[in-house]
């Protein structure tokens, strides 16, 4: 197909800002609420509840279970633990720590 022959469509920028993105953002999915964040901050009363890297340190953030790039709904408490940097940076970033959060999903889809 030859497409020097083709008419050329214009795409105005009035057209380009007035179309609305249906779906969520990735990023958007995994954003946590601040109600979110109170339910977590609440279910651990401030504690680490990995406790893999720590013995019950004061958590500071909050570790997604699932993934950003895997999430398919708003993050919910359920996604979510609260952690302390030490066991964040575990989870995230190590082989053991991948497979724990794979057994902390496959655990929290079992009991939906």
């Amino acid at each position: 197909m030859n497409l020097a022959n083709q008419p050329v469509r214009s795409y105005s920028k009035e057209t380009q800002l007035a179309s609305k993105r249906v779906k969520p953002t990735q990023r958007q999915m995994g954003e946590i609420s601040n109600k979110v964040r109170k339910q977590v901050k609440e279910r651990s009363k401030g504690i680490c509840e990995v406790r893999i890297k720590c013995r019950g340190s004061r958590a500071y953030e909050q570790a997604h279970i699932t993934g950003r790039g895997h999430i398919d709904h708003k993050t919910t408490a359920d996604d979510l633990k609260h952690a302390c940097v030490e066991c964040h940076d575990w989870l995230d970033e190590t082989v053991e720590g991948i497979k724990y959060k794979r057994k902390l999903r496959e655990k929290n889809e079992f009991r939906k």
